[in-house]
This record gives C-alpha cells, structure tokens and sequence, in this order.
C-alpha cells in the first residue's frame, strides 16, 4: 500500500488489476485496533497483579518501542499483501497490437411472427427472444472479428455498422424489436442487400473472404428478390449462413393488442418457413443452412465449424496501447521481509540495558 501512496505523491499513475480485492484494507485498521487494546489490556491486567513498586522491577527488560515494532512490521506486511492481490501497475510500455478476424454481419428478423413463443417446450420465449439470446452468446465468443446488425421485417435497416466495439453491439441488439421497423412481411432480399452494403461501408485491406452473413429468420421472402442478392453476394464473395427457424405447419402471426393477425376474409394468417428459398441461398453463396424447429440455434458451433473454418482471417487494422507493469511482486518481498524479520526482533533488552536500580530491588 505504501508503495502505490508514494508514487501518487510522486505524479505516478497507478491502476490496480483487481481492485474489487481493495475492500480487505479495512483489515489494516482492524489489526491496529487490535493491538492498541491488547497494549491496554495488557498494562491493566499487570497493574492489577503487581503493587506499584513491584510493577516496574517485573517489566524492567521488557521494551516498549520493540513490542511496537513488531506490531508495526505485521501491520506492515498485512497491507503490502492485501495490496499486492489488487495488482498494482504502474509504469507502462507502449506495444503495437494487430487484429486479425472476419466481418460478420448478423440479419436479424424482428417481423410480428418472431413473436410467437415456441422457441421452448415451456413456451417461456419467444423466437425473437431465442435469437438474440443466441446472439448476445455469440458475441463473447467473437475473436477479433469486427460485427454488424441489420433488422428487416418487410424492410431492412442497418442499426449498427460493423465494429470492434462488441458492448456496443449488445446494446444494440437488445433493442431490436418488432416496432423499429413499421414495415410488415419479411423482405429477405431486402435484408441481404443492406447486409452487403454494410460491407462496403468499410474499408477492408485483407481478403474478400472474409465476409459472412448470418440470416436468421422465420418467414418466407415476400418480394422474390433473395435469389437475385444472393447471386451478387457469391460474387463478391460473401457466405450466408442461413438459419431458418419455425414449423413445417406454420405459426399464426400474433397482434399487438391481443390475438392474431387475420386476413381480409377473416382467416388466420399463418407465417410459413420458406426452407427451399433458404436452402438455395446458402448453397448460391457458398455458405450453409440450419433449420431450427424449437429456436435451438447453436450460432457458437457455426460461428466455429462454419465460419473460422471456411472463411480466412484478415488484418482488420493496427493499434497502439499501454502495456502497465506489473509491481506486485515488490509488494510481495515488503511483506515477505516484514514477516521474516519481525520475530527476530525480541521485546526484552540486553542485561546490560535493564536498569541497575531494579537489580538493587530485588537483591533488597
């Protein structure tokens, strides 16, 4: 602790690795406290077993100040290691950090119909909610791999351009829901044309290879543009990994207030998987296709089987940052000299130290 203090005074810039350990310092002053009332204790137990002209011939080799250091150096070697737990830094070198990844871009389907909730057996959530659950999942498993997320529902809109920047994309991802887009359908098409634009809004210097799309939807593409995209997409070099999710029977589409959504005739519009038309835009672009009938999407197996494993990483770009030094360790040796020398030192003086009138008490 003393060492971080001083080079505070110093203008040094001091970070901890763990602070949260910072909170074991109150042991510090517990300690002190301690001592302070054995000392007392101590005194009023001896004046209660010896008179007053006894009392200083029974503490007369006994040193206060020596008693005192080696509760300082206990005192001493308790703070240096609390404070070494909460790894100290402080001095920093400056080193060069390559990233290297893929650029994925994530469409996400937020139409009504992902609303409907059998993404479970229990039925607790629904198709949207499954999705993104998956996707949260995946974004701590990305590997320097810059992301994207497009929602579409009848149309597509770009909410968070690729980036590095995976908290941020998590804050995104919670708010995509069926009222950002107005637009009713599914417009797949729609959704692969700006997942490519979102490509081009970055440059890129490594591989054209390196870009995948991860297609997540329930429904079937309402304008009949996806063959069209994904023809484009192949030759730019892009794979959709498409991922269906719904049931051979459909689902009925669920309202707002309550119920279902319903044609002009009054019948129940059901939302039905078109699996062929995904089927065939994975295989156009190179990628694959999954079906989901109960939401279970295992995005991590094809983030790593599908994507790492076809696609090459490129260099997504250089930056600096400060590398800090670990000085625990000196902290470590403080409390290590501490504990070492506090029982050689002894709380009794020398006999040439002890006082000569004692001696002539007890000769008396």
């Amino acid at each position: 602790m003393l060492a971080p203090v001083a080079f505070l005074a110093l203008g040094c810039e001091v970070h901890a690795g763990r602070p949260d350990t910072l909170w074991l310092l109150w042991l510090g002053p517990c300690l002190l406290l301690f001592y302070v009332y054995a000392f007392r204790a101590r005194a009023r137990l001896l004046g209660r077993f010896a008179s007053r002209e006894m009392l200083p011939i029974l503490v007369a080799g006994v040193s206060r100040p020596r008693r005192r250091l080696k509760a300082f150096l206990v005192l001493v070697a308790l703070l240096a290691l609390v404070t070494s737990l909460a790894q100290p830094r402080w001095g920093f070198e400056w080193e060069e950090v390559r990233r290297e990844g893929v650029d994925i871009v994530v469409a996400l389907d937020v139409s009504d119909s992902m609303l409907v909730r059998d993404a479970e057996a229990g039925g607790e959530l629904s198709r949207l909610e499954r999705a993104k659950r998956e996707i949260a999942d995946l974004l701590q498993r990305l590997e320097g791999d810059r992301i994207a997320l497009v929602a579409f529902a009848g149309a597509a809109f770009l909410e968070l351009p690729l980036t590095l920047d995976y908290s941020a994309a998590a804050l995104f991802l919670e708010a995509m829901e069926p009222d950002l887009i107005p637009a009713k359908g599914t417009a797949i098409g729609e959704a692969l044309r700006v997942s490519l634009e979102a490509f081009e809004r970055v440059a890129s210097v490594g591989s054209r290879q390196s870009r995948a799309v991860i297609l997540i939807t329930d429904g079937e593409d309402h304008l009949g543009e996806a063959p069209e995209v994904a023809e484009a997409a192949a030759a730019v070099g892009v794979r959709v990994f498409a991922i269906g999710i719904g049931r051979d029977e459909g689902a009925p589409i669920p309202r707002a207030g309550g119920g279902f959504r319903t044609d002009r005739r009054g019948e129940i519009i059901l939302s039905r998987l078109d699996e062929a038309a995904l089927q065939r835009i994975a295989l156009t672009t190179g990628g694959r296709y999954v079906r989901s009938v109960t939401g279970d999407v295992d995005l991590e197996q094809i983030y790593a089987q599908g994507i790492k494993a076809q696609l090459e990483d490129q260099e997504l770009g250089t930056s600096r940052r400060q590398r800090w030094q670990e000085r625990f360790q000196w902290l470590l040796v403080a409390a290590l000299l501490a504990l070492m020398l506090e029982p050689l030192i002894g709380d009794r003086l020398g006999r040439r130290a002890a006082p000569r009138g004692g001696d002539h008490a007890v000769a008396g």
